[in-house]
Order: C-alpha cells, then structure tokens, then sequence
C-alpha cells in the first residue's frame, strides 16, 4: 500500500506540476525564437457546420469583414444539416463564397476534408462558427509564416464569461489560464501538442487529410506538420473569442467527448506514440497521462484510507483527500454564492477526472463513429449527464463526507 500511494502521489504531482514547471525551464533555456515579418500570403478560410442556421448569417458577415487583404476564398461546408443550413447556403451568391452541401452527416472530418480538397490558396485558415475573430488577428497568423521552419500557427483564445456558474467558471477560467500557459511553454520550447480548433492556419501544402471520423482535428494537424518536420506555434496577441458552456453538465459533456478524442487519435493515427513524433514526451505528460490521473487519485485515496491505521502522515493524507472531495461534491450539488467559488476549482478538478474515466467508456462502449457522442440528444450524451449527477447526489456526498469527519482511533 505504501508503494501504491507513493508511486501514485508521484504521478499526480508530476502531471499537475512537475511536468508544466520541466516545460517553463526548458522554454527559459532552450528557446527556439521564431522569425516574424509581414507576409500576404493568399488565404483560403474553411468553415464546417452542422445546423448552423442560427449562427451562419452572422458568421459569413463575419468573415467578410476580417480586415485581412488577402482571403482568397471562403468555403463552408455543411455536413447533413437539416435545420434549413443547406437550403440557405444553396441560395447565397456572393464572391470568393464556395458553399458545399453534404445530403448524409458525416462527420467534422470529412467536411473537413472536402473543404481541404477545395483550398487553392497559399495557407487554409480553420476556423468555427462561433468563434469572433479580434481585429488584425488573422495577419498576426500570417506573420509567423515568415519563418520558413513554422508549418501551423494558432490564435490566443479568449474565454468569454457570461451567466457561466462556478465550476464551469472555473474550468473556463482558471483552468484555461493554467493548459494556455503550459502550450506557450510547449511552443516555446518546440511545439505544442494541440492548438485551439476555432481559429489555425496550415501551410496548405503541409495539411493532411483527416482520418475518417476523427474529432480531434486540432490534435492531429499540429503533430502531423511536426511530423514533417515544422513546428507548431501559439501567436500571442493573435486573439479569438469565445464561450464555452455555460452550466458544468454541458462542459462535462464537451470534456468527455474531448477525453474520448484522445484515445481516438492513438488508435487512428498510431505514429503519435512512435519516434516518428517529434514531441512524444509532451504528448504523454501532457495528454496521456491526463487520462490516467483518476486512477492514481483512487489508489492514492484507498492507499492513504488502508494506511491510516499505523500512521497519522496517512490519516491526514486520506482526512485531506475525502474532505476535498467533500467539497467538490458540495460545490457542484449546492449553489451557495461563497461556497461554490471556494469549492469551484475542487470541483473543475472533479469533473474533469470523472469525465476522463466516462471519455475512456464512452471510447471503448460507442457503436458507430465516436464523433456521435456530440449530439447533444445521443443517450450516451445524457447518460454521462446522469453519471456526474449522479456522482454529486446528497447520498454520494453524505457517502464521502462522514469517513472524513469521523474520529480517527490508532
């Protein structure tokens, strides 16, 4: 048990800390400064929707309006929309607009791909429809293509908070600041792992197609450019706005089918773990062992709970963890104002690690493409709903809690 706990301990700390404070030291001493200067390149800007109706007018006023004198072309792809998307795409007539109406849904990757197979210009911007483009931003991309080893270049998200409650607040929030800081040191240092999806250019003689029902397109396209042999960069100041959801049952949802993702993009693209991946060691700190953390967070809680007996290191140890988790549960069940922005943060840290174990399920339990599990109406959407409701019920915190308040005995 004291091995379980230490080893256990150690792989948690590493993840959460060692490994973010081992990339700030290598992008402080080994940085690799990246050439910047003002470059046009032509630029062709594919969309990808699916009933997008209710956003499309604005998006494509939007992306009319980007200050960028060089957009070439803007396709937008509708995957087997059926809110009335196609019949308005079908009726637009505007130039440089190249609309393309898939009858069957199939997916973001193969709308993906058709609009690749479309793209003439110089570089293919990928953005999404919700996403608002900062002034200047698209140019800054530009910019960093000035050095000739740079092969993906991504914006600087902006999380917009509006009405969000505390734990997907903080998820938002907090826990953005602290996964936007690790891939500046990433890029810094070399490249990052993964970019934001809403807004990234590619070289398009660099781009890949994408396998076939792939959701992390934003994974895969930086390591494949890295596989060639670029580099992947974050262009600071190159910003982009956006909102996630609003209340934790839905980013529970969004992190389990992003969780799910990445045991998708090993078993499709198997090269990510070979030599062939210039940044494997990222790739596993950062992402893999993510995965894994709820498990050594449970060895460490059943390990510190067995040991308490024998020693008070280990009472304390197992006192602090079910408290925290106490509170997590609390945060999440309750809205109390001054507990949930105490309890918000144990509660992001919850609900991420519950959706890693759900992503894992969901992976290895979902019929069909995985890329499914993002309909908001999909049962499996809903019975992860009910999983993390389940898991902050008053019986699961009363459960929790009175272990971790009763008297300890040697």
């Amino acid at each position: 048990m004291k091995y379980l706990f230490w080893i256990s301990l150690s792989c948690v700390l590493y993840a959460y800390a060692g490994y973010p404070i081992v990339m700030w030291l290598l992008a402080r001493l080994r940085p690799k400064n990246c050439a910047v200067a003002q470059m046009t390149p032509s630029v062709s800007i594919v969309l990808a929707v699916h009933n997008g109706l209710a956003l499309l007018p604005r998006k494509i006023e939007h992306l009319f309006g980007l200050d960028y004198p060089n957009i070439t072309e803007i396709i937008i792809v509708s995957d087997g929309s059926n809110d009335g998307t196609a019949e308005y795409l079908d009726r637009l007539r505007m130039p440089r607009l190249k609309t393309i109406c898939l009858k069957e849904r199939s997916g973001k990757a193969a709308a993906v791909n058709v609009g690749i197979a479309e793209a003439n210009a110089e570089v293919i911007l990928f953005v999404d429809i919700r996403p608002e483009i900062a002034t200047g931003a698209v140019q800054k991309l530009m910019n960093q293509f000035a050095d000739a080893t740079v092969g993906c270049v991504a914006g600087e998200l902006i999380l917009l908070e509006d009405g969000h409650d505390a734990v997907s607040g903080a998820v938002g929030g907090l826990y953005w600041r602290y996964e936007q800081w690790i891939r500046k040191c990433e890029a810094v240092f070399d490249s990052p792992v993964g970019v934001y999806g809403g807004f990234y250019a590619m070289r398009r003689s660099l781009v890949a197609p994408l396998p076939s029902g792939l959701i992390l397109d934003d994974m895969f396209q930086p390591l494949s450019v890295i596989r060639q042999g670029y580099r992947s960069v974050i262009c600071a100041g190159a910003y982009v706005y956006d909102r996630w959801p609003k209340k934790v049952t839905g980013e529970f949802s969004r992190k389990v089918r992003t969780l799910a993702g990445n045991y998708q993009l090993i078993k499709l693209a198997p090269w990510t773990l070979t030599t062939q991946n210039r940044v494997l060691f990222q790739l596993v700190s950062h992402k893999l062992m993510r995965l894994v953390i709820p498990y050594f967070l449970v060895g460490m809680m059943v390990a510190s709970i067995s040991l308490s007996r024998v020693s008070y290191f280990f009472t304390a140890c197992s006192c602090i963890q079910l408290l925290g988790l106490a509170l997590a549960i609390a945060g999440l069940r309750f809205r109390i104002p001054v507990l949930g922005r105490i309890a918000a943060p144990a509660g992001a840290l919850l609900v991420l690690n519950v959706a890693a174990v759900v992503g894992l399920y969901r992976f290895i339990s979902t019929r069909g493409p995985l890329w499914g599990i993002w309909n908001t109406n999909a049962p499996q959407v809903n019975d992860s709903i009910q999983a993390l409701q389940a898991l902050t019920s008053q019986e699961a915190l009363l459960h929790v809690a009175s272990p971790a308040l009763g008297r300890h005995d040697n």
